[in-house]
């Protein structure tokens, strides 16, 4: 299978092009779905959030409160790092699932991800 990645800012026209793929048979998985998937209430990845930021990076319902996380994540390089060593490897092992769970004889897959995915996506279909 051939894999495409699809990579630049908000408005770059990552979904345009993705479209334009799809419709000629590419199998489409979106990073940013992804994230967000993952740290999903409920999730593995929510609570090991949790367990490493405190329980102030939850909501009210128990969801993930973005703009909580994101003062402490990005609040020191440590913390950060903490995040995508939480982040990332899940963000990794999910879109590996669902390039595998592509249809039998799908020819291509495209993925669309934010500019900052760019060095974790080549590292993971590098070594793949």
């Amino acid at each position: 299978m051939i894999r495409i990645g699809l990579t630049g800012g908000i408005g770059a026209g990552k979904s345009t092009v993705a479209r334009t793929f799809i419709a000629h048979g590419a199998y489409h998985i979106d990073a940013d779905e992804i994230a967000r998937e993952v740290v999903a209430e409920g999730t593995p990845g929510l609570a090991q959030l949790a367990d490493a930021f405190g329980e102030d990076v939850l909501d009210g319902d128990g969801a993930l409160d973005r703009p909580a996380l994101a003062a402490k994540a990005f609040a020191s390089e440590d913390n950060r790092k903490l995040l995508n060593s939480i982040t990332h490897p899940l963000i990794g092992a999910r879109t590996q699932e669902l390039t595998d769970a592509a249809p039998p004889r799908t020819r291509s897959s495209c993925t669309t991800f934010p500019c900052w995915w760019r060095a974790i996506w080549r590292r993971s279909t590098t070594s793949s």
